[in-house]
């Protein structure tokens, strides 16, 4: 995957803010953090349920809001 931003009348830091927004939309920065240390085959499964869990949540609370 390759990421380009173009930097326009040399506004680096424009530039790199862009970069930054596009990274965290893709989810870059979090699975950065994730790699960083080995986690275990039984903590993975335990954080993806508690995702999904969270999700879940989350959709119900959305729909709730929206009735």
């Amino acid at each position: 995957m390759t990421m380009k931003v173009e930097v326009r009348h040399n506004d680096v830091e424009q530039a790199l803010r862009r970069l930054k927004k596009i990274m965290n939309r893709e989810g870059l920065f979090r699975e950065m953090r994730q790699r960083k240390h080995y986690e275990k085959p039984f903590e993975r499964r335990a954080r993806v349920k508690r995702e999904a869990v969270r999700r879940a949540r989350k959709a119900e609370w959305k729909r709730q809001a929206n009735m």
